[in-house]
């Protein structure tokens, strides 16, 4: 004990040892450890595509009508992507210089057994935001007749006329 006393350095240094070691010990005891990883997270977009069965070219037209005739043609829209998709029906470009109900249009979705009608009017009146057709499943396909019909009761004053429109095919991702 009186070595202790004599080099108070040496007892310091000696008790900050034996300090550490015990630190060291209770310090490095078993430690439980656990890892888990989730690897190679992909994002990929869809698609939404439509194919146009008459792209780029009339689905009806008639020169040389007389009151009472009538012209119709088919088109059929197809959603080719991997995404459902709200399809909707636009008229762009017409002009209709027929007198009111002279040079009407009807549209049916003639898909499947029962024949719906999305559009009954004169030709260059469909609503500025289009028609609503709903949704389409990828690889869905709906055929539409498009109907014209010139009145049978028209006036001589709408000899010589001609009524125009184009109609374009849009969609946006069902939510």
């Amino acid at each position: 004990m009186n070595y202790l006393f004599r080099n108070p350095g040496r007892a310091l240094a000696g008790l900050l040892t034996v300090i550490v070691a015990a630190a060291a010990v209770v310090g490095s005891g078993a430690d439980f450890s656990s890892h888990s990883a989730n690897p190679a997270n992909t994002f990929a977009s869809g698609t939404l595509l439509q194919s146009n069965s008459r792209s780029g070219v009339a689905i009806v037209t008639g020169s040389n009508l007389k009151p009472g005739d009538v012209r119709s043609g088919e088109v059929t829209i197809t959603n080719t992507g991997s995404l459902a998709g709200t399809f909707k029906l636009s008229e762009t470009n017409a002009s209709n210089p027929f007198g009111v109900g002279n040079m009407t249009l009807k549209v049916d979705d003639v898909t499947g057994q029962k024949t719906t009608n999305v559009y009954s009017g004169d030709v260059g009146k469909v609503a500025a935001e289009g028609i609503v057709l709903g949704s389409y499943a990828a690889g869905e396909a709906h055929t539409y007749r498009f109907t014209a019909t010139f009145n049978k009761e028209a006036p001589n004053s709408d000899q010589g006329k001609v009524a125009r429109a184009d109609y374009e095919w849009d969609a946006v991702p069902t939510p």
